[in-house]
């Protein structure tokens, strides 16, 4: 009997509460520094779903953390809304656009190439800086801002995703002059959008298993809701050292793919 049959039956409770669980801690770590889907989508291969309907619902959960995480930083006056909504409405386009043309996406090189910009990133949040609480000069306007950052990033995140909160920190902070706090509230948003855009893709091809992702959105909706108020209350100290962590454990999940060249390096010299 899979896992989802067992789901089914009388231990379906238990096997949920675990879940339950798992995006509880999902949910606390993205409202800080995203990565949530590194803990989320291998717990639902290891329950049975396969990998697509696993993205699927793990996508569906982390919409609920997403919208707890952005309803605190909005309630903390750190969301600029009348700014901010054209690019949250092209980040969603984006997203939509990514998740249609997925399978014209060349996939194993941009698994092969992100590990070296992630762990890039990961050194430009432990030495830049502009890491901090305050904010800087803005470089682009926003509309520039919304044409680029917010249409490439959701297409990205639509049609691969890993490291997309982490891209739209590095936006806010480079492009907009965002201090760290400023910068999460709105990648929370955007991510927001994003997510749902290819969400509504999947819900269309009926790859969303429902009661499993609604479950588990509970727990990312209360997990979501202490990370944001963590993030909220420490600031840079907490979300720099998260994002560098993130970044590289995306990077390190991606260099074990056996068609990654590093892993065959590695392999190949043992």
């Amino acid at each position: 009997m899979d896992m989802i049959s067992f789901l089914a039956g009388e231990h379906s409770l238990f096997i949920l509460c675990i879940l339950a669980g798992v995006a509880f801690l999902a949910g606390a770590f993205d409202a800080i520094a995203g990565g949530g889907g590194l803990v989320t989508v291998p717990a639902l291969v290891i329950a049975g779903l396969d990998p697509v309907s696993a993205i699927a619902t793990s996508k569906l959960q982390a919409t609920l953390g997403a919208i707890s995480a952005t309803k605190n930083f909005a309630r903390a006056g750190l969301i600029e809304w009348e700014r901010i909504w054209p690019a949250t409405v092209l980040a969603c386009l984006g997203s939509i656009m990514g998740a249609l043309v997925v399978s014209s996406v060349p996939q194993q090189l941009v698994k092969t190439g992100l590990p070296f910009l992630l762990i890039t990133m990961a050194l430009y949040f432990a030495l830049s800086p502009k890491m901090t609480d305050d904010d800087a000069e803005q470089r682009v306007s926003m509309a520039a801002f919304c044409a680029t950052a917010a249409v490439v990033i959701g297409f990205y995140d639509g049609a691969f995703g890993p490291g997309t909160g982490s891209f739209f920190m590095i936006a806010f902070v480079l492009l907009l002059g965002y201090g760290v706090v400023r910068a999460t509230a709105h990648t929370k948003l955007l991510n927001l959008a994003s997510i749902l855009g290819s969400l509504s893709i999947y819900v269309f091809q009926g790859l969303v298993h429902w009661r499993i992702g609604v479950v588990m959105g509970l727990g990312a909706f209360i997990g979501a809701q202490v990370g944001s108020k963590l993030a909220i209350r420490v600031g840079a100290k907490l979300i720099r050292p998260l994002l560098m962590v993130v970044c590289c454990a995306i990077a390190f999940k991606l260099m074990l793919d056996p068609m990654h060249p590093v892993y065959r390096w590695i392999a190949g010299s043992i």
